[in-house]
């Protein structure tokens, strides 16, 4: 009660010491100075400290004095009239009054009056205003598996903030814009809830879809860390299939070994299987989960194999399309090939100590000149044809009339006598 009573006194001076300055500055009516007395809002996390300062310019030792939003006095000069040990001066002098306020609270938060009495008094409004962090988020799905081309929805909610926090989605790295959020307040504290629709693919399997929560009140690293909560996407698609040759690296020719490898990326898991597209299997192939082995190839082995693979999802497949080559033939040389009959043998003359070649097998040159007369024969005799078709027939008519005549004398008379006509000098060519 003692207590309680110094604290009504402090106060009942306080207020009258007020009112005699403002009956005084009212009644003169003198022009207010507003920037001799300045303060500054503040913001504080829940918990925290809240520190506000009265300062004064120029002062003339007038009184300052700082008060709660219930316009109760905290401080008047250095001396605490209200009996709230979270408050705590922490400067005073001339110029300034300096307060801390400890474990703040939302019940904490309004406008703290520095009052300066001069003539007329003067006053400055510090607001504090208080953050309260959100609490740790929780995150939902309304499917735990999604088949791939499905949408799936995401549902994030973070409860008791101050103002209301933000959310943001992030798949694996990438931030996502496709989000819609609400909020509800309740006695100064916010509720967010956001909501997010991914459509999935084969790629997004695996990957963390996070609901990200941001805050003012929230600046350490860890802390925001602590602000959030994944889903692991469970996608499930159907297979990719591959087939390979494993040998031979080149062209596959008869006789050859074949290997073919089958790979199928699925989820779930799928089976495989093999086929040859419109003739049966060969029985002499191998057939080992993924793995198609043929042996001794022949041509009869042409034709197309598929490696089919399907889950519960759906099937797909690959084909190898297979071609038996023959087998190459040694290849002719290009050149005369030389063999022992025809090689020089190199001989060592004892007497000049130099290498001289030896003899060479006749008989390969007289077969090389039989070669060469028979073709000149050859063209001799297509030469003499040739000239026999186009020779042709000569005929002259200068000795008309001998053939009548009874001896020679009378032949020449008439021979020359017939070239007189010129009609009878005409030759023909047949």
């Amino acid at each position: 009660m003692a207590m309680l009573g110094a604290a009504g006194s402090y106060h009942l001076l306080a207020l009258a010491v007020w009112a005699l300055f403002i009956a005084k500055g009212t009644a003169q009516e003198i022009e207010v100075d507003a920037q001799n007395l300045v303060t500054d809002d503040v913001v504080v996390v829940e918990g925290e400290v809240a520190t506000i300062s009265c300062r004064v310019k120029n002062n003339d030792d007038s009184v300052i004095q700082l008060l709660n939003p219930s316009r109760q006095t905290i401080y008047f000069r250095e001396v605490r009239p209200l009996k709230d040990n979270r408050f705590q001066l922490v400067n005073f002098s001339s110029s300034e009054l300096r307060v801390s306020l400890s474990n703040v609270s939302l019940v904490d938060e309004g406008k703290y009056v520095c009052q300066l009495y001069t003539d007329p008094p003067q006053e400055a409004f510090a607001t504090i205003t208080v953050l309260v962090p959100p609490e740790t988020p929780t995150i939902d799905a309304d499917k735990d598996v999604v088949n791939e081309g499905e949408e799936v929805e995401f549902t994030c909610s973070t409860s008791g903030s101050k103002p209301a926090a933000d959310i943001k989605w992030l798949k694996g790295d990438q931030e996502l814009q496709e989000s819609t959020s609400n909020f509800e307040e309740e006695e100064k504290l916010f509720n967010v809830t956001s909501k997010l629709v991914l459509r999935v693919s084969r790629l997004d399997d695996g990957l963390p879809v996070t609901c990200q929560v941001e805050h003012p009140a929230v600046k350490d690293l860890q802390a925001m860390k602590d602000l959030q909560a994944q889903r692991y996407l469970d996608v499930q698609y159907k297979p990719l299939v591959q087939v390979t040759v494993s040998y031979p690296q080149g062209p596959t020719r008869e006789g050859d070994t074949l290997e073919l490898t089958c790979t199928a990326n699925g989820k779930p898991q799928p089976t495989l299987s093999w086929q040859r597209l419109d003739e049966e299997m060969p029985e002499r192939a191998i057939i080992s989960v993924e793995n198609l082995v043929l042996e001794s190839l022949n041509k009869s082995d042409n034709g197309t194999y598929r490696c089919r693979a399907f889950n519960d999802i759906g099937e797909s497949y690959d084909d190898y399309l297979l071609y038996v080559y023959d087998v190459p033939t040694t290849p002719l040389p290009s050149t005369t090939t030389i063999t022992s009959t025809n090689i020089p043998t190199i001989t060592e003359d004892s007497r000049a100590g130099t290498e001289v070649p030896g003899s060479v097998d006749h008989a390969v040159i007289g077969g090389v000149v039989a070669v060469v007369v028979f073709a000149i024969l050859c063209l001799l005799i297509v030469l003499g044809r040739y000239f026999a078709r186009h020779k042709g027939t000569y005929f002259t008519h200068e000795a008309k009339g001998a053939d009548d005549a009874a001896d020679a004398d009378t032949a020449i008379i008439n021979a020359e006598g017939g070239q007189n006509n010129s009609d009878e000098k005409k030759e023909y060519f047949i």
